[in-house]
């Protein structure tokens, strides 16, 4: 392999308010009022979310194009937050990390730059989330998928698909400067179903995928410069968040924290595929006074 791919997806800190008693409806509300409860819900975390930090573990491992391992785990614990830009419009909604153990140790200088660190979690990303407030939510197309049940929780079933379908992506280096160490930009159309809690309109569970083989265009110098093709090809690119609810108390309140985001990306053309598992804990959520409670 020349290379390892900078795995682009979104997934980290995602909060969304647990349920009120006597919240929600008995019946299924129009998919316009059921976008709105739901985007309600997530802006709603958003202005708690600034007091929670959480430890996130992430790790990485290389994979073969049928999901065999191909090398050693990579394994990173990061201190994690939600910062929102502004708290009464939050369209714009980030994750900040900062690293505290690569496998066990503390981070050294050359983790920064050497090529197994390839994978570790960018230091600031998008909340995954933030898709469905109102300011992107013209960005996608939404439809009604029905009732189901998930860990004896009643869900409605909403699916979802990018409006614009032509994926325009193109090979870059990484942005961190890691050796030998690859990323993508521009538009990946990317389709999945959001499982939403029918009393509460809490997001549950999120599936997303790119539904089919993208190709990303690779410029002439890094062809040149690291004997890559002109194409390299995003052959699957899977991602699941699942939730579990957390109770916090000085108030006494529940939020519903990621139980786990696991995702599976399968790349030819040079680079290395992956498979990545997430999980949160040791949540603490500060008070105004800057007091820590658990």
């Amino acid at each position: 392999m020349h290379g390892l791919t900078k795995i682009v997806l979104s997934g980290a800190l995602t909060i969304a308010l647990a349920a009120t008693p006597g919240a929600g409806a008995q019946t299924q509300p129009n998919l316009e009022e059921l976008l709105t409860r739901v985007g309600a819900r997530i802006a709603e975390f958003y202005k708690r979310a600034q007091n929670v930090v959480c430890i996130e573990t992430s790790t990485v491992q290389p994979i073969d194009s049928s999901n065999g391992l191909d090398g050693f785990a990579r394994t990173v614990e990061s201190e994690l937050r939600v910062e929102a830009a502004d708290l009464d419009d939050p369209g714009e909604v980030s994750i900040v990390r900062h690293v505290r153990r690569v496998n066990g140790r503390v981070p050294r200088e050359n983790d920064k730059k050497d090529r197994n660190g390839c994978t570790d979690p960018n230091p600031l990303s998008t909340e995954p989330l933030a898709f469905l407030l109102p300011g992107h939510r013209s960005e996608y197309q939404f439809k009604s998928a029905g009732f189901a049940r998930d860990r004896n929780r009643n869900a409605i079933l909403i699916d979802f698909a990018t409006v614009d379908r032509r994926s325009t992506a193109e090979l870059i280096e990484d942005k961190e400067g890691h050796e030998d160490c690859y990323d993508w930009s521009g538009h990946l159309a990317s389709l999945g179903r959001i499982w939403v809690d029918a009393e509460s309109f809490d997001v549950m569970r999120v599936d997303r995928s790119l539904g089919g083989p993208v190709d990303v265009k690779v410029p002439a110098r890094i062809q040149q410069r690291n004997r890559l093709d002109n194409w390299v090809v995003i052959v699957r690119d899977n991602e699941t968040i699942r939730y579990q609810r957390v109770a916090f108390s000085e108030p006494d309140e529940m939020l519903l924290l990621p139980e786990s985001i696991n995702s599976v990306t399968i790349v030819r053309g040079g680079l290395q595929s992956t498979r990545r598992i997430r999980t949160l804990s040791g949540c603490r959520r500060f008070a105004t006074q800057g007091r820590v409670v658990e």
